[in-house]
């Protein structure tokens, strides 16, 4: 495949409302969409580094500098092939949204030439995939168990609930209590340790899916002991930032689930790979999310819709987060998202909607 150039979009979006997790608050969505394009075709891929570098060392200017700099120039662009892209990329070290993002805008292209929906490329076996929704730390139990309502009066199948230290036992007896036997999970982002283990033993009795990263991410062991000292499922997630890094979580009995990000493991390729090496060792995943927009939204749900992907993801409809999307919205139909057919993603950005939203373009000639 023949690329001639790339355009980095970055765009502003507001939220809804403030996404609060023990990482800080989110007033507004800062997405960097790339644009490759080239004689025959054309594809969309989401960088979905933050502003701040907080979830991650990544963050959105650096990673537009990565990316200008240091993966782009690598390019042949008489010859891109989106499942070389990780051994070109290797000498750049980390940075894995940067090289996810332009893998995923690859594949779209590839797959786009070929008239192949990115679902097929990746084995997808499902047209369609529950959803479930993540809810922020709220300022009062009164406006968390109003938040959870609404979304389960939406139809969301699984609700998972950010936690941090003092903000955790009392708000998911409150769920429990008011909901009852709904799919519940936790997700702390790495706020608690080890220490902290008679608090997190103290959620055992409200029967939760599972607690996502509980401990730093570089902390695997300390997960393993963890998992010796509560009943509720491990799930890591920032830990998981590539196969090795999953084959050794996996091998040290660190977790149970596995949250797989495309863009924290540096893209859906070696996320497909996750998925497969989950698969055969008997570990159940689910798709994360980002606060994508409705580009990485599209991949991340024809990813979703691989057959080890057993329990709801964050792959909530567009409306959960944006008063609009950038490209059409997402829907919620009866708990669950449809599976994009078209070729590629199956989407494209609104021309209104990109105008709206971005703040600045920057053209980068492959040739």
């Amino acid at each position: 495949m023949k690329l001639t150039h790339v355009v980095l979009h970055r765009l502003n979006l507001p939220l809804v409302s403030p996404f609060r997790t023990s990482f800080g608050t989110e007033h507004t969505r800062h997405a960097m969409l790339l644009e490759v394009v080239g004689p025959d075709t054309h594809g969309w891929g989401e960088c979905v580094a933050d502003a701040e570098p907080l979830y991650s060392a990544e963050y959105a200017d650096g990673a537009q500098d990565i990316i200008t700099r240091f993966l782009l120039p690598r390019l042949n662009p008489n010859k891109v092939v989106a499942s070389t892209l990780h051994h070109l990329f290797a000498p750049v070290s980390g940075n894995p949204m940067a090289k996810g993002g332009i893998e995923a805008a690859v594949l779209d292209a590839e797959c786009r030439l070929h008239g192949q929906p990115l679902s097929e490329r990746l084995g997808a076996t499902k047209t369609r995939v529950p959803s479930g929704v993540s809810v922020g730390i709220q300022n009062s139990i009164g406006e968390l168990l109003d938040t959870v309502e609404q979304y389960l009066a939406q139809g969301y199948l699984r609700i998972k609930l950010k936690i941090e230290p003092g903000h955790d036992v009392i708000a998911v007896q409150a769920v429990r209590e008011r909901f009852g036997d709904i799919m519940l999970q936790v997700d702390a982002n790495a706020a608690y340790s080890l220490a902290d283990a008679p608090t997190l033993a103290k959620l055992d009795p409200f029967d939760l899916l599972l607690i996502e990263q509980p401990l730093a991410e570089d902390d695997v062991p300390g997960h393993v002991e963890l998992s010796k000292l509560i009943r509720t499922p491990i799930c890591l997630d920032e830990s998981i930032h590539s196969v090795r890094a999953a084959v050794h979580a996996i091998e040290a009995k660190a977790c149970q689930i596995i949250n797989i990000k495309p863009g924290r493991v540096g893209g859906y390729l070696e996320a497909l790979k996750i998925h497969d090496l989950c698969l055969a060792a008997g570990i159940a995943t689910w798709c994360g999310g980002m606060l994508e927009t409705g580009v990485g939204r599209a991949a991340n749900v024809a990813l979703a819709a691989l057959p080890g992907f057993t329990l709801p993801g964050d792959t909530s409809a567009s409306a959960r987060y944006f008063h609009r999307d950038v490209t059409d919205a997402f829907v919620l139909d009866d708990g669950h998202l449809t599976v994009p057919t078209g070729p590629g993603i199956g989407v494209d950005p609104l021309p209104d909607a990109l105008k709206e939203f971005t703040v600045s373009s920057h053209t980068i000639s492959l040739v």
